[in-house]
């Protein structure tokens, strides 16, 4: 299957990439050469490169690993944090279903803000590199991967703002003209559920979609709260380490938590939401000992989106301890309605029912997916593989933007107070963390704490403009 292509035509257009600057000078430079889709030397193995070594970097490697095929092996790992490289390599070498695969001895472990480069240093054109660190990182990594002829997997978000949303589609022209295969860890596209269910949406059994409702609300998770910096680290590694409670590193718990639903309910609408107004705030901003959080992220939102033909998506999230938990999505139309997630991200089974009302008595389909297939994350990298295997067109790229842009414009909504439009967003002039390319261990933060030891925090209202 072929996903290179964005929905309903994209948004983005050619009058929005920014000109060539010198960040981008040497991949521009190499932007006609296409690589072949052979190996160094002829060989059929494939080579990995870590760069992000947390859970969900070191989960992607094992199930790069676990591809069939041909040989695959990992042979460098990458981080900020020198324990996560070796926690990750530990994990991996204790996974018995890939251990033999996994080729990194001490010397290509690398950590510190300069490790991306030394892991893609040691792989070759046409190799894969894997990108999990903090998504404010993004656009640099795959800078230097494009420069080096790598094909890439990359996690979502892609982008956390305008400015670097239109860096990667600039980045994203030069890749496809290098031939270069990149993937987007926007696993709900290859669900077969939703694969199937989204193809009877778009053949009408549905009627026209009127409403679609997306809920992620459960208790705090990852680093959705912080509380002050300890006096043992700097500010900046504070802040990538703890990344979800900081905006310019991930965009915050909404567009690292939420990006998948609004991801899956615009694939089943085939367009994307033009325009957004929003509330939000935050309810608790101390600990249950009395401490205050610092983080930047509100714990309640709901977003109200709109399409281009007026059609609503509300989105509600919430990340409180003790109140209801619900995490699904659906969608109404003139027929009918579905359920795209029945639990989670994209969470099977998918059905669809000839009323308003998701009762068993009027279920017209539900599906149903072999064992083998019922992985969405493995799913992902089978494809990617495949097609770097078998020289297939495959780019997610392009569409893990827009995505990335929808959820921000959401995002920026209920920071601001203000109604948001598409080209609100992807034009914004608001780079959150500029210069992140030439960050090193000795520089400041891209967000600054008070005397308090807190961040600056969106003000719906106050602060109409930007976030923060």
């Amino acid at each position: 299957m072929n996903t290179s292509s964005s929905i309903g035509g994209s948004l983005t257009s050619r009058r929005h990439f920014i000109k060539s600057t010198g960040k981008l000078a040497a991949v521009s430079a190499l932007a006609g050469v296409a690589l072949p889709h052979v190996h160094a030397a002829g060989s059929d193995l494939i080579q990995v490169g870590l760069v992000g070594s947390g859970g969900r970097g070191t989960g992607a490697a094992a199930q790069a690993l676990s591809t069939r095929g041909g040989p695959i092996k990992l042979v460098s790992v990458g981080d900020v944090f020198a324990g996560r490289v070796r926690s990750s390599v530990a994990s991996l070498r204790g996974n018995a279903s890939v251990v033999d695969q996994v080729d990194v001895p001490a010397d290509r472990q690398f950590s510190g803000f300069d490790a991306y480069k030394q892991a893609m240093d040691c792989l070759r054109p046409g190799d894969v590199a894997i990108f999990a660190s903090p998504p404010a990182f993004r656009w640099v990594h795959f800078a230097y991967a494009v420069e080096k002829g790598l094909n890439v997997f990359m996690e979502k978000p892609v982008t956390v703002d305008g400015p670097t949303s239109r860096r990667m589609l600039e980045l994203d022209e030069v890749a496809r003209r290098k031939n270069l295969k990149v993937g987007v860890g926007l696993m709900s596209r290859h669900n077969p559920a939703m694969q199937e269910l989204a193809k009877r949406v778009h053949d009408g059994q549905l009627g026209e979609i009127i409403l679609q409702r997306g809920y992620r609300m459960h208790g705090p998770i990852g680093f959705f709260a912080s509380l002050p910096k300890p006096p043992d680290i700097s500010d900046l590694r504070y802040q990538v380490q703890r990344f979800h409670s900081f905006l310019w590193a991930s965009g915050g718990c909404y567009s690292d938590f939420y990006i998948h639903i609004i991801d899956h309910l615009g694939w089943m609408k085939n367009a994307w939401p033009v325009k957004a107004q929003a509330l939000g705030g935050r309810h608790y901003r101390q600990s249950p000992e009395g401490v205050n959080y610092v983080d930047q992220n509100f714990d309640t939102y709901a977003v109200e989106y709109t399409y281009a033909d007026g059609t609503k998506f509300d989105f509600d999230g919430r990340c409180k301890t003790g109140c209801m938990d619900m995490y699904s999505s659906y969608l109404h139309g003139t027929k009918g309605m579905a359920i795209a997630s029945a639990h989670g991200d994209c969470g099977m089974p998918s059905s669809i029912y000839r009323g308003q009302i998701p009762n068993r008595a009027d279920r017209v389909w539900v599906s149903e997916v072999e064992p083998a297939r019922r992985d969405p994350y493995q799913n992902e990298w089978d494809v990617l593989i495949d097609a770097i295997r078998n020289n297939k067109p495959f780019n997610e790229l392009r569409r893990g933007v827009e995505t990335s842009l929808v959820t921000s414009m959401g995002r920026m909504a209920a920071h601001t107070g203000q109604e948001i439009t598409y080209e609100d967003i992807l034009n914004s002039d608001h780079e959150m963390a500029p210069g992140i390319d030439q960050l090193t261990d000795d520089s400041p933060a891209p967000l600054i704490s008070g005397p308090d030891g807190s961040y600056p925090v969106p003000e719906p209202g106050r602060k109409g403009k930007r976030e923060y």
